[in-house]
């Protein structure tokens, strides 16, 4: 099975997105949780990257984050699923190991 990958910084003040994306190897699943989630949103400056990574990586983004800062779910990219707290469980135990990218 392939490994979960969460990350929780902002795209536009850590690289830790970047370095999740490096690294995670293709059927892997990421998901966007805290401050990260501004990665999912549509017309940022790294939407062509989380894009690109559709192709490679499942791309998730945790529902109470987006409304905890006012983001929309019309505002995610296209192809990023939007998760709640029970799909956030739902991910680690469909996944062997969990990495967090901090």
């Amino acid at each position: 099975m392939a490994m979960l990958h969460t990350v929780n910084k902002s795209p536009f003040e850590r690289r830790t997105l970047d370095s999740c994306l490096r690294h995670a190897k293709p059927g892997s699943a990421v998901l966007l949780i805290e401050d990260a989630i501004y990665g999912a949103v549509k017309g940022s400056v790294v939407d062509t990257k989380v894009t690109n990574a559709l192709d490679k990586f499942a791309m998730y983004a945790l529902r109470p984050d987006l409304q905890a800062r006012g983001i929309s779910e019309d505002q995610i990219i296209e192809g990023v699923t939007i998760v709640d707290y029970s799909g956030f469980v739902d991910l680690v135990a469909q996944h062997d190991n969990v990495q967090a990218w901090l």
